[in-house]
């Protein structure tokens, strides 16, 4: 494994596994940049450096087939405008002889982005063959991928065995990794997790693992009232997973026995049907209307929760409180998000990770407040639950 700081990129072609599965609208332009900004740090590393950069990435799920609709094309646009003169080329495949002769024409400095990997089955299936033949178009390859990161597919993790040495992390991977281990590797106690979401079964191995390590974990979003049924609470209709109570009640058993504080909301906003335009109740989670669902957290829980952040050294936040995306029940995560940033003000080191956390910070607009936002979702829960990545885990070797 190299060190991306004193390689010598002069007149190589480095293979940059970046993650640019953005999301578009109707007309193919790209919504939110922040997974291509992340690589850019990466890009300009090698161009600076005196060598050219091949880009391979996915988009979408094409399952194996051509789709005009998930072409990395879309992408080249929001690229270009964050490495103004550059000289961006695109290959119409990512392997063949048009790939080939694009990688071989390419002049340092510049840049190739290939077409959408998973055009190919074998790219999600880890093909060997298909691995060597993205290995002939790069002198040195760079995983900075770390969403992909927990999957074995070609282009991940086989693809690295065929450089030799000639591996290495981007600065994003390396900085995930990096913040990662400090939350669950290095942390400062009081150490608070805040888990949100809708299912117990999505976030048990991660939970588990943190029970080990933190002082406080906060539970909410839909999976709360899986845990408060467990209990013995009235939910009423709240949305709960009845096949995983044992589940939350072994989960509640071991909180106790590891003497971490396991807090689950007070109180919720009790809405009669699931719509923003809902009649809303404040009450108690565990007596909630029969003919009611929780959809946020309430103000008791609030202040409960956010007592227990500005105590906090090391805070972790995987998932939001309510259904947030609605005006209504957007007060709990807000309240939560702007708790963190507080918190983070006054010393404490706050990782913020997976799709709806994310989003939610970006929301109201906190992300220079908060220390670190990853950018892998299932990679990251997986790392915390302390599965070893296989697109690092190759890299290290």
């Amino acid at each position: 494994m190299q060190n991306i700081n004193i390689y010598d990129f002069t007149g190589k072609k480095a293979l940059i596994r970046v993650d640019f599965n953005v999301p578009l609208d109707k007309n193919f332009e790209v919504t939110d940049n922040t997974r291509i900004k992340a690589a850019i740090q990466t890009i300009k590393k090698v161009i600076l450096g005196g060598g050219s950069v091949i880009l391979m990435s996915h988009l979408g799920r094409p399952k194996g087939k051509v789709n005009e609709d998930m072409s990395l094309k879309h992408i080249l646009p929001a690229l270009q405008a964050l490495l103004p003169g550059v000289n961006i080329k695109f290959s119409a495949d990512c392997i063949g002889s048009g790939a080939k002769e694009n990688a071989a024409t390419l002049k340092p400095g510049e840049v190739l982005m290939l077409e959408n990997l998973r055009f190919y089955k074998e790219e999600e299936a880890g093909d060997e063959e298909f691995s060597k033949k993205l290995a002939s178009l790069g002198d040195v390859y760079i995983n900075d991928a770390f969403g992909t990161a927990h999957r074995a597919h070609a282009s991940t993790a086989i693809i690295a065995r065929f450089f030799g040495k000639n591996k290495m992390f981007g600065y994003l991977m390396s900085d995930e990794i990096k913040n990662i281990d400090r939350v669950i590797k290095s942390y400062e106690k009081p150490f608070t997790a805040i888990i949100g979401g809708s299912k117990v079964s999505d976030k048990v191995g991660i939970i588990e693992n943190l029970l080990q390590k933190a002082d406080n974990v906060l539970i909410g979003g839909a999976m709360a009232y899986t845990f408060i049924k467990a209990a013995g609470g009235n939910i009423g209709k709240s949305k709960t997973e009845d096949d995983k109570l044992d589940l939350a009640r072994m989960l509640i058993q071991k909180a106790k026995d590891k003497n971490v504080g396991l807090f689950l909301p007070i109180d919720s906003l009790a809405a009669d049907n699931f719509s923003n335009e809902a009649d809303i109740k404040i009450e108690n989670s565990d007596n909630i209307s029969a003919d009611r669902m929780g959809l946020d957290i309430g103000p008791k829980a609030i202040e409960t929760y956010k007592n227990v952040l500005m105590k906090s050294k090391t805070i972790l936040w995987n998932g939001p409180m309510g259904v947030f995306e609605w005006s209504n029940f957007e007060n709990g995560t807000k309240e939560i998000a702007f708790a963190v940033a507080d918190a983070t003000s006054l010393g404490a080191f706050s990782l913020i990770g997976g799709g709806d956390s994310v989003a939610a910070i970006n929301k109201f607009n906190l992300e220079s407040r908060v220390s670190y936002v990853s950018t892998g979702g299932g990679a990251m829960l997986e790392y915390l639950e302390g599965i070893s990545l296989p697109g690092i885990e190759v890299i290290r070797e």
